[in-house]
């Protein structure tokens, strides 16, 4: 396509196989961050489920953002420009996470499982979405 605009969308783009795989990846690796420091920090005594379930969080982020701009997307853009907007995405995603449960679990009052599971599948969706357009997003 004449200045590339396809490219955004197919190949090694938006819909690309390999980069799905990579994202699915690193979130798996993220989530086993935040989940093994959680369960470390408890049972060792450590620190209290909410400490550490804060700590693994923040772990989380930092595996998140480091594998996704190195690995997932292999952005060369400085950090200072990934890593607020990278932030603003991992933001989005928590507002969404609880715009969709007082939906579903206050308005509809669908069982605060099933709208996790939803949950679940939405947020990574709007992240890859936001991270590959805008947060990671090659210029020119």
């Amino acid at each position: 396509m004449p200045g590339g605009e396809g490219r955004a969308v197919t190949g090694n783009g938006l819909l690309s196989g390999g980069r799905l795989l990579r994202y699915a990846v690193a979130g798996g690796l993220s989530a086993l961050t935040h989940v093994g420091t959680l369960t470390v920090l408890v049972e060792t005594g450590l620190a209290s489920p909410v400490v550490a379930s804060t700590i693994g969080f923040v772990l989380s982020i930092v595996v998140s953002y480091s594998l996704q701009k190195a690995w997932v997307f292999s952005s060369t853009a400085a950090h200072r420009t990934t890593l607020p907007r990278f932030l603003v995405a991992t933001a989005v995603g928590l507002l969404l996470n609880a715009a969709v449960l007082a939906l579903g679990t206050e308005v509809l009052s669908v069982h605060y499982v099933l709208v996790q599971a939803v949950a679940l599948v939405l947020i990574p969706l709007s992240n890859y979405l936001i991270n590959s357009l805008w947060t990671f997003r090659h210029a020119g």
